[in-house]
């Protein structure tokens, strides 16, 4: 199993490539099992939201 170190890399990374099926599914194993690295999933997921939206020019940037 990864560790939250591998875990948070390849969070981000994923937004700058393409992950194989292989870090995809130990992404999601430990997701599961560790409330840390998916609320930092979920935090990386709206800022990323929120970058992309303020650089379309739009302002509405809730989750």
């Amino acid at each position: 199993m990864m560790n939250c170190k591998e875990v948070t890399r390849l969070l981000s990374e994923g937004y700058e490539r393409n992950l194989t099926l292989r870090e995809r599914l130990a992404l999601t194993l430990h997701r599961m099992a560790c409330i840390g690295c998916n609320n930092y999933g979920k935090h990386l997921e709206f800022l990323h939201k929120a970058a992309n939206r303020l650089r379309e020019g739009r302002d509405d940037v809730t989750p």
